[in-house]
């Protein structure tokens, strides 16, 4: 609590003018500092701390091992390189075709698998059942980052792609992009 000093501070009369006695006071600050830390405590204990994001991804259901049929204009290979590179192809009679490189965002990616999606509803008419649909087929290359792997997913909700798996790189996918998307002969 504050104290008011009243030693000392002579008060008399010098000179014939009449002087105020000349208190001083002193605070103690440890009741002020109690409070300081018992609001630091109150407030840590009772906020919430941020909460991590998470992505939410829905994992296929167990289909029985039925089998659906996919015909290969369906599909279309979406392979993540190191820059923040996207190399996509196709496949024709079975066979891999040279992979094209192109970027994230709007004039990207997103405009390849919209093209994709167009030309499959051309072919397959607006029939949406389960073998009728794009369906992306998602790879890591080496070298690709996690940030990639995330751009891909927000690009699958842009474009509303309902089917798309996430698989493991071939060596011959590596290979061709290691010859700048040429396929390497022989070995399609």
């Amino acid at each position: 609590m504050a104290e008011i000093d009243t030693s000392g501070g002579g008060g008399g009369k010098h000179g014939g003018k009449v002087r105020a006695k000349k208190l001083s006071t002193k605070v103690d600050l440890t009741p002020m500092v109690d409070l300081a830390f018992l609001l630091i405590t109150f407030f840590m204990l009772t906020t919430s701390l941020n909460k991590p994001k998470a992505m939410d991804l829905n994992m296929p259901k167990k289909m029985d091992d039925k089998k659906v049929d996919v015909k290969e204009s369906q599909v279309l290979n979406v392979l993540l390189g190191k820059d923040d590179v996207v190399w996509y192809y196709e496949t024709q009679e079975g066979k891999m075709t040279d992979m094209k490189q192109t970027s994230f965002g709007a004039t990207g990616v997103r405009e390849v698998i919209l093209k994709k999606q167009r030309r499959v509803e051309k072919a397959f008419g607006h029939d949406k059942s389960v073998g009728d649909k794009t369906i992306v087929l998602i790879k890591m290359a080496e070298g690709a980052k996690y940030k990639n792997m995330v751009d891909i997913l927000d690009e699958m909700d842009i474009t509303q792609t309902k089917i798309y798996a996430i698989q493991d790189i071939v060596p011959i996918e590596q290979e061709t992009i290691d010859h700048d998307g040429k396929v390497v002969a022989g070995k399609e």
